[in-house]
């Protein structure tokens, strides 16, 4: 990819990667493929979703990434009385100014955690909908754009469902990824309390770049090369979870453009101007799993490792072709 402008290099995108990932290192220990993998979904401009068991660190790794970002940071606890206008803000009475002023909630941020989301109600997880997919609020029939970049990471844990709404598939199909954290081996383990045995590295985190550089990786990201024949190798993959016999439903076209950017933002970070068949294997299951209703939920990893299998991979060259 070619200096375009203002337009970063694939390399300036890897290097801003880099710094954040080291960053996050500091802190979270063990996970940088977890790490990778958000840092990929923020650069394409989309959200993330960390299911897990609670304290596998799901909101230490969305604070880390926040506090690595010279950047404007909410957070949002859900609880099952969490209003929408709790979220997106709303118009308040100034009796001494004699008129409505409106006070904006905290998705009016850069990087917002939204943590256990299940946890709030299906009208309040709605609120959510217009600010993942377009950027934007509207109160009261007046539309306030919300400021780049705007990027969403929420958490919920998948074991306690007493009180908790389960997210509805045109929620969950808003986020590009979701992701697990998993637990640490027993080496990790014991660098973790090494590390944390006298105080918290997060408390002493600083910023490695800022919001601008950000919006520039995620604009740098989308001319990242993308071959046709890898084009086509998604399309057939999203077909095939199409007519799959043990699906119900397959991935609509966000999600097949929810990939392709993936898939530009993972080459990125990679330090390559090019998509290869090995990022969309790589991606398969953090942006199609959660987008797929599987008869049997359990095994949706299966079922699309299976498709993989099947597709048939492209094997010519792939590169731009000024590097052929």
């Amino acid at each position: 990819m070619m200096e375009n402008g203002n337009v970063w290099t694939f390399d300036k995108i890897a290097e801003c990667a880099g710094a954040i990932r080291e960053n996050m290192g500091r802190v979270i220990i063990g996970k940088q493929d977890v790490i990778k993998l958000v840092i990929a979904g923020l650069f394409a401009g989309g959200h993330i979703l960390l299911e897990d068991t609670p304290g596998t660190g799901k909101t230490m790794l969305a604070k880390s990434l926040a506090r690595s970002i010279d950047a404007e940071f909410g957070r949002i606890q859900f609880t099952p009385d969490l209003l929408p206008l709790d979220l997106t803000g709303q118009n308040v009475y100034h009796q001494k100014e004699g008129q409505f002023v409106f006070v904006p909630g905290p998705v009016f941020c850069n990087v917002l955690l939204a943590d256990e989301i299940n946890r709030a109600t299906p009208r309040t997880q709605s609120s959510l909908l217009e600010c993942m997919e377009e950027k934007q609020v509207t109160v009261d029939g007046e539309t306030r754009v919300l400021e780049r970049p705007f990027f969403l990471i929420a958490t919920q844990n998948p074991i306690e469902t007493a009180g908790t709404y389960p997210l509805p598939e045109a929620q969950l199909d808003r986020f590009c990824m979701q992701l697990k954290m998993g637990f640490p081996t027993v080496m990790e383990e014991l660098d973790i309390m090494d590390r944390f045995i006298q105080d918290s590295p997060l408390e002493r985190l600083e910023p490695v770049c800022t919001a601008a550089e950000i919006v520039q990786a995620q604009e740098g990201c989308r001319h990242i090369y993308v071959d046709e024949s890898v084009r086509r190798y998604i399309a057939h993959i999203v077909e095939a979870t199409r007519k799959h016999s043990d699906i119900a439903l397959g991935v609509n076209p966000r999600g097949t453009l929810a990939y392709l950017r993936c898939c530009q933002a993972y080459a990125a970070i990679e330090a390559r101007d090019f998509v290869t068949p090995d990022d969309v294997k790589k991606l398969c299951v953090p942006v199609l799993g959660h987008r797929i209703v599987a008869y049997r939920a359990e095994q949706k990893e299966t079922i699309l490792q299976s498709i993989l299998e099947q597709v048939e991979v492209p094997t010519e060259y792939w590169k731009p072709q000024n590097e052929v």
